[in-house]
């Protein structure tokens, strides 16, 4: 559902911003499709926390305001199963940084692309 949302919309000439997590190869591959039928660009960013007692303490403070949404907990997280990138893409690292500088990272990578 939320590729056909986000191409309907590459489609109308708006910009998407997909938030989820990818830890497969084969849902990386999707919304580039995606973008790709679309006739767009799409530029692939992959958040990481390198601290892990920080990104603990976000999985586990983390609060959802979607009724019936299970998150995961730090062992699942830890646990998933994860392939790596084998190409081209942006990384922004979240520890140290604000939420501003993360931002600004992601809109510098734009703007070289």
């Amino acid at each position: 559902m939320g590729y056909a949302v986000a191409e309907d919309n590459l489609r109308l000439g708006r910009t998407v911003v997909t938030d989820s997590v990818n830890p497969l190869t084969i849902t990386r591959d999707a919304w580039l499709d995606v973008a790709k039928r679309a006739g767009v660009i799409a530029m692939e960013v992959e958040v990481t926390c390198s601290d892990v007692k920080d990104h603990r303490r976000r999985v586990e403070a983390r609060i959802t305001d979607i009724a019936g949404l299970n998150l995961p907990e730090w062992s699942e997280v830890v646990s998933r199963e994860y392939h790596p990138w084998e190409r081209d893409h942006v990384v922004i690292d979240t520890a140290g940084f604000s939420l501003e500088q993360c931002v600004r990272i992601v809109r510098e990578a734009l703007l070289e692309r």
